[in-house]
């Protein structure tokens, strides 16, 4: 973290000068991945380099496989990190999602320095949702450390939730079924 742009620099030289480079970023490069940082700099520093942007998958959609299906409806993501986001910013977008009843795939969602963020987001949710709604937690998704775990928003401060953790929080239609969270799409079944 925080060498994105020096990376991205690196690389955006390296390819202006005719090499074949490959910048690689987890998840999806262009959910919270570095394929606008790409852009952007090359734009900006005028470097005319040809970039193809390859979908990788989001932890959003990872965490969620492994959980179920808790973003079968409308759903929002919105990360925690107030490194490039002013927090005033972040906490608005929450209180839109979180009247919107939409589910919601927070990333960034704690770090070993930001703690308070996770907390704060909860509290705001917890206005508009019962504690009861299930909340899903997916920790480093597809490797060999990855933990998957079924909770509640009223439980979920009770978690171990880190940088490499993605929450899932569902909406007034989200409901655990036979150890899968599930997010009704409207269906009559």
């Amino acid at each position: 973290m925080r060498e994105e742009v020096e990376r991205c620099r690196l690389a955006l030289q390296h390819a202006a000068r005719g090499e074949v480079v490959a910048l690689v970023s987890s998840g999806d490069a262009g959910i919270y991945g570095m394929a606008g940082l790409a852009i952007e700099m090359a734009h900006s520093e005028g470097l005319k380099a040809r970039i193809e942007i390859i979908p990788g998958i989001t932890a959003a959609s990872a965490a969620a496989a492994r959980l179920g299906a808790p973003l079968t409806l409308d759903f929002a993501a919105i990360s925690l990190s107030d490194l490039l986001v002013p927090w005033e910013m972040i906490r608005r977008r929450l209180e839109a999602v979180a009247a919107a009843d939409l589910t919601l795939a927070l990333y960034n969602p704690r770090s070993s320095k930001r703690v308070q963020q996770l907390e704060e987001a909860v509290e705001i949710l917890l206005r508009h949702r019962p504690p009861q709604t299930p909340a899903g937690i997916g920790v480093a998704v597809g490797t060999e450390e990855e933990r998957i775990q079924l909770t509640t928003l009223g439980e979920l401060l009770k978690q171990e939730i880190d940088m490499r953790t993605i929450v899932i929080i569902g909406n007034s239609t989200t409901q655990v079924l036979d150890g899968w969270m599930v997010t009704a799409r409207g269906y009559r079944v």
